[in-house]
């Protein structure tokens, strides 16, 4: 069975999304950025980067990301 994993962060501002990424991947959650903006139209800024986290570490990282002053 796949493991199933949660949005947990999500931004129109992509290097948010691999900031966020990086400090979870420090605290050992593995996290992936989900990019969901047009490419047709990057300057517009539509759409959004998510970071995803396995279910299980979804909670952890989301108190993690609120605890961080950056991330506030």
């Amino acid at each position: 069975m796949a493991e199933q994993w949660e949005s947990i962060y999500a931004t129109p501002l992509p290097h948010r999304a691999e900031l966020a990424k990086a400090l979870l991947l420090e605290h050992d959650i593995p996290a992936v950025v989900v990019n969901s903006q047009s490419s047709s139209y990057p300057s517009i800024g539509w759409g959004k980067s998510e970071v995803h986290v396995p279910a299980k570490d979804a909670t952890l990282a989301k108190v993690i990301l609120e605890n961080e002053a950056t991330f506030s």
